[in-house]
């Protein structure tokens, strides 16, 4: 089986192969770069030009002057692994059968038990990064990864990002907690590889600046354990507003390194006069952690489905291509990703491939109106970090409904949620009892979709004790 699985994906990127770029020749310079910078944990409340006072972010607020920012845009789980396999692949996280972290929560003392998902990126799965190797681009990924059997070698190596079409890697870890630290990631050097994974960065773009790349940026930060240099934590101390829910001094410092990583980068793609040929990205992989910062005005945090779980930012430069300073508040989501790079650099090949997601360079160039998109997620999974419950959501224009799995298993009242997300972006008021026709309207698109694309869900745990 692993023969043929191997075999298909190889005649599958036969298939997708464009007259691969000249690289060294003018021609080969027609295809843009790629520079996609993905942050970890990073809540839309925590960027200056998605209305922060209290943290600054100059740099990526200036990115967000030179291109598109949007304000609804959504990660495809509220949790790390299955919102990157999505990126990568362009498919959602419920099909790959990837929806929890890798290797998820190992306790099974509760009312339901998992389904046996799958717990890293099967090698058969065809990657953007594949694709745009295979077209002429040297790629790369720096940092976080979280998509092999285990995080660390021997486990990681065989499903680390150099098998899924990246040429250059360089895989980094968050510091361990209760552990002694590296000299490396001590808070006063480089607690979570910012630093050392800019400089690997700006050398690949050094090394490749004639070539087209594609470069992944993916950051540790500002995952905890949180911690930073003692100098940055007191000067956010001091600002006004620091003792307010949704501000945190360490976090602040945090995001200020990320902030002044990509301004270095942009920079110096400016020093070398690869801006007009670079598309730039900037994202996070899901909301930010509640215990640490308030997510306000958002209900929750990282885990869970309501909006502080899954809203993240995302700005997109391509200088001359896409315009400059304004805003998309029309739903989109991890999936869109690869189709929208893909077709940004040829539209031919971007028919040949099937997504979950949708391409979006129509919407980001004014072509294009997606207002009537819907979107789903499913996490039959216990988060243990922050309490989530097993669930599943869809939003459909201004609702959104959440399905408990707990509750609508073990024939309980409260299985299902339902919002108006515009008019309440806290998610404070339950309509489920006020709208009864728009709940089952939504609760069949939900089960429909389950089943179109087979979803896991979780079952009752037999063995539960309290």
């Amino acid at each position: 089986m692993k023969i043929k699985t191997g075999i298909i994906k190889i005649l599958l990127l036969s298939a997708l192969f464009l007259t691969a770029c000249n690289s060294s020749t003018d021609e080969g310079k027609k295809h843009p770069n790629i520079v996609f910078i993905l942050a970890d944990d990073l809540g839309v409340p925590q960027l200056g030009c998605y209305g922060s006072s209290y943290y600054q972010t100059p740099n990526i607020d200036k990115l967000a002057t030179k291109g598109v920012k949007f304000t609804n845009a959504y990660s495809a789980a509220a949790v790390c692994s299955p919102t990157r396999a999505a990126i990568f692949t362009g498919k959602h996280p419920a099909k790959l059968h990837i929806t929890d972290y890798i290797p998820g929560n190992k306790n099974n003392n509760y009312p339901l038990s998992p389904p046996d998902w799958q717990k890293f990126l099967p090698l058969d799965e065809i990657t953007i990064a594949e694709i745009l190797k295979k077209n002429g681009y040297r790629t790369a990924l720096f940092g976080k990864w979280h998509l092999s059997k285990d995080k660390k070698p021997p486990l990681s190596l065989g499903y680390n990002p150099d098998k899924q079409g990246f040429d250059e890697t360089f895989i980094t870890y968050k510091p361990a907690k209760g552990l002694p630290l590296g000299y490396w990631q001590k808070p006063e050097i480089d607690a979570h590889n910012v630093d050392t994974l800019t400089n690997l960065a700006i050398n690949f773009i050094k090394r490749n600046q004639n070539l087209p790349f594609f470069l992944v940026l993916s950051h540790n930060s500002i995952h905890d354990p949180i911690m930073e240099k003692r100098a940055a934590i007191e000067k956010f101390k001091k600002k006004e507003g620091s003792e307010k829910a949704e501000n945190n001094p360490i976090i602040a410092a945090m995001i200020e390194r990320i902030d002044n990583s990509f301004g270095k980068i942009y920079n110096y793609l400016d020093k070398l006069g690869l801006i007009e040929n670079t598309i730039i990205i900037f994202y996070s992989d899901n909301g930010a952690k509640e215990s640490y910062a308030k997510q306000t005005p958002f209900k929750k945090g990282k885990g869970w489905l309501y909006e502080g779980g899954i809203r993240v930012p995302l700005i997109i430069q391509w200088k001359g291509k896409i315009p400059q300073n304004i805003e998309i508040d029309q739903p989109v989501t991890s999936m869109d990703l690869f189709p929208t790079i893909i077709d940004m650099i040829s539209s031919a090949m971007n028919s040949k491939i099937q997504f979950d997601g949708i391409n979006l360079y129509p919407l980001l160039s004014g072509n294009k109106d997606i207002t009537k998109r819907v979107l789903f997620w499913n996490y039959p999974h216990y988060h243990k970090g922050s309490g989530m419950k097993p669930a599943c959501a869809i939003r459909s224009g201004d609702y959104k409904l959440i399905e408990w799995y707990e509750p609508l298993l073990l024939n309980q009242d409260g299985a299902y949620e339902l919002y108006n997300i515009k008019q309440d972006i806290g998610e404070t008021k339950n309509l489920i009892n006020e709208m009864p026709d728009k709940a089952n309207e939504l609760i069949i698109q939900l089960q429909n979709w389950k089943k179109k694309i087979n979803a896991q869900e979780p079952t009752i745990n037999l063995d539960y004790h309290k």
